[in-house]
């Protein structure tokens, strides 16, 4: 992943207006994140109780921040985060909304997905999957399921950028 600093996240935001930019919180122990574990940046603003950022690098090496907003209700049953897939996790899936850049988000047009509550994908695709037979290449899974996690989380910020 590409190291990130404050400004550069401010500026990658692409559905932020400049207050919600400045009012951006960084998550705790910024200074001492691994980039390189990570598929993407994700974090919930401690100032402000439903909104989070997920700062996501896209295929051609750029970065697209996108403005979170949790949703008031919660499911009803475990739901399966869209991005991780992971379900032997307990993590908290929620339903997250973000309104979409330009014209189209300033009329009101959003496009949500349920994802770990806390942003935990990236450590759940790195867990060792279950074995279903033997030779099974844990290895080769494990980065497929880290390449898949990074498809469908630049498909998302690509989805909020192109309204």
């Amino acid at each position: 992943m590409i190291v990130l600093t404050d400004t550069s996240i401010r500026s990658s935001l692409v559905n932020a207006s400049r207050k919600e930019k400045s009012d951006l919180t960084l998550p705790d122990g910024f200074d001492t994140v691994d980039f390189d574990a990570l598929e993407y940046l994700g974090w919930r603003d401690p100032k402000m109780g439903r909104r989070a950022y997920a700062i996501v690098p896209t295929l051609d090496g750029e970065t697209i921040g996108v403005l979170l907003v949790q949703a008031q209700a919660t499911p009803r049953s475990r739901a399966q985060c869209s991005w991780c897939r992971d379900t032997r996790r307990p993590n908290e899936v929620v339903f997250y909304g973000a309104k979409l850049a330009g014209p189209a988000g300033r009329r009101g047009s959003t496009v949500g997905t349920l994802i770990c509550r806390d942003f935990q994908c990236s450590a759940n695709v790195r867990n060792d999957p279950p074995l279903p037979y033997a030779g099974y290449d844990a290895a080769a899974a494990r980065q497929e399921r880290k390449d898949e996690l990074l498809l469908r989380v630049s498909g998302f910020a690509e989805r909020v950028v192109q309204s």
